[in-house]
């Protein structure tokens, strides 16, 4: 299992708009039989300013492939760049130590 971290500062349009963005994207894998069960999506935001996290889950390598060929994903990918208008939208591989049962 591979994992990453996204991050940027939310810039650009309204905030409810980008989380119905985010809930379309979340539906749209776990609506692809390729993908459901083997990507994991969870979102998350600093509560006190407009930083977001995104922490994903990837199975394997084909995998995550298969959701990069997603038009889904592409449109996701680019509304993710306009929202942080033009600022860093950094992806980092992380390792996952332990977690409660």
């Amino acid at each position: 299992m591979k994992h990453f971290m996204i991050k940027y500062e939310f810039k650009n349009g309204t905030t409810e708009a980008w989380h119905q963005e985010i809930s379309r994207f979340i539906k749209a894998i776990d609506a692809d039989p390729e993908l459901k069960g083997r990507i994991g999506y969870r979102v998350m935001k600093n509560r006190d300013d407009s930083h977001y996290f995104h922490l994903a889950s990837v199975s394997d390598e084909a995998a995550q492939k298969t959701l990069q060929s997603r038009d889904f994903f592409r449109h996701y990918q680019e509304m993710t760049r306009k929202v942080a208008a033009g600022g860093e939208v950094t992806a980092t591989p992380i390792e996952w130590i332990d977690q409660t049962a």
